[in-house]
This record gives C-alpha cells, sequence and structure tokens, in this order.
C-alpha cells in the first residue's frame, strides 16, 4: 500500500524518517512530503495557503496506482481530509496523528508570523498543555528536532479548509490519538460542535489511544509505527 505521510506544521517528509522504514518492511510504500513553501521566506511563500497543500497531496495521490492511505500528523490532519475529499475514490484510509478531522471551514490555528511567516515557536510553547503537548520528549530530542523545524507561509495555518463531497464520510478514519481513549474521545468531540457533527458522520472510525505527548513521531517512534501498520488495512 502507498502511505503518503503529511507533516503537520513546521516539519518537513525528514519528520517521518524514524517511521518510514518500518512501514517499508512491512511491505508498504511510505511517500514522506514536505509541503510547498516550508521553510520558504516571505514575499515567495505568501501567496501559498491549505489549498495548495491539499494540491500538492491530491498531486501525490494522482501519481499512485491504486489506492493510499493519508497519514496528517497534527495540522496535516486537516491537509488530509482535504484531500480525501477531493480523490474519496483513492483513499483507502485516514489515519490521523493526534488530531481530529476538520468540518467544512475548519482551520488549523493561529500563530504569530514574525517577517511575514510562521516560525516554529519552540517547545516550550507546548508544555503548558500537560496531557498532549512536548512533556514526553526530553531535552536531548527536543534540541534535536527544533534543528530540523522550517516556518511555514502565514496563510497556511488560517486557512478554511474547503471541503465539498460527502463521500468523504465513506472514507475509513483510524485516529490514533495521544491522550484519549475512544470513549474519552467521544466525550470530549461531542462539545466541539461543527467537529462534532463532521466526526459523527464518518461510517467507519476508530480511535486508538497511543498514551503519548503531540508528537510520537519523535517520542515513541517504534509505537507509532506499530500503530500506523495496524491501522493500514
Amino acid at each position: 500500500m502507498d502511505v503518503i505521510l503529511i507533516p503537520g506544521l513546521w516539519l518537513d517528509a525528514d519528520s517521518w524518517s524514524d517511521i518510514a522504514p518500518a512501514l517499508a518492511a512491512a511491505g508498504h510504500t511510505p511517500r514522506p512530503l514536505t509541503m510547498p513553501g516550508v521553510g520558504v521566506a516571505a514575499p515567495e511563500s505568501s501567496g501559498i495557503g491549505i489549498a495548495d497543500w491539499v494540491a500538492a497531496v491530491v498531486a501525490e495521490i494522482d501519481e499512485t496506482e491504486g489506492p493510499v492511505v493519508l497519514v496528517g500528523h497534527s495540522g496535516g490532519g486537516n491537509v488530509a481530509w482535504g484531500a480525501a475529499d477531493a480523490r474519496p475514490d483513492r483513499v483507502a484510509r485516514v489515519v490521523f496523528v493526534d488530531t481530529v478531522p476538520p468540518p467544512d471551514g475548519g482551520d488549523i490555528s493561529e500563530f504569530d508570523l514574525v517577517d511575514g511567516v510562521v516560525p516554529f515557536p519552540g517547545w516550550d510553547f507546548f508544555d503548558s498543555d500537560e496531557e498532549d503537548g512536548a512533556a514526553d520528549l526530553d531535552q536531548a530530542t527536543r534540541e534535536r528536532t527544533a534543528a530540523l523545524t522550517r516556518s511555514v507561509p502565514a496563510r497556511v495555518p488560517s486557512d478554511p479548509i474547503a471541503l465539498g463531497d460527502e463521500r468523504r464520510w465513506n472514507v475509513p478514519v483510524t485516529l490514533l490519538s495521544g491522550a484519549m481513549d475512544e470513549q474519552q474521545f467521544r466525550e470530549a468531540i461531542a462539545q466541539w460542535g461543527r467537529y462534532a457533527a463532521e466526526f459523527e458522520a464518518i461510517r467507519d472510525a476508530e480511535v486508538v489511544r497511543l498514551g503519548t505527548g503531540h508528537w510520537p513521531q519523535f517520542s515513541n517512534p517504534a509505537l507509532l509505527a506499530d500503530k500506523l501498520i495496524a491501522a493500514i488495512r
């Protein structure tokens, strides 16, 4: 199975380097992506938005033969869901890594702009979230991975995702949650308005607890690889 690996904000294809070998060993073809405009200064990246990231994944789908699995980490989940909406007949499953399927018009989040781009705010920015932040990243991992981060185009985090094909709800979904099991997740998402309605519309959805923070590809790559392999079917 071709497995398209979509990084979250500030990360590129190298963020999957500890995951891809295990996927290949299991007989899959990992296709890690670096999204358009990552690490590119403004104004060269100022015209790039979330639609361009979705288009990049759709182009990758179109280059393959047969069905694909989309894996989206964090903000990459919005991109994965947008691509599933664009190619619902080509996507065998979407795996969300510590994120949720967005509704039409959902965005990633707002982050500060610096020199016209969104730089990585540093691991300390996420330490206030005790449940699923960066608490499980030790100092050595923080230093190694912070050096891998790159800026993202200004529009990408705040652009609304455009979804229009209800056939996306027929695509099976696995949600690999850092902190919550399925019951906890369903209780939580029930409070999230349109996100709850989007999740409930999916006809085949499962939630698997990882017991990690928000970046399991760094904190526990072996576990994440195992759970991805189990989800790809």
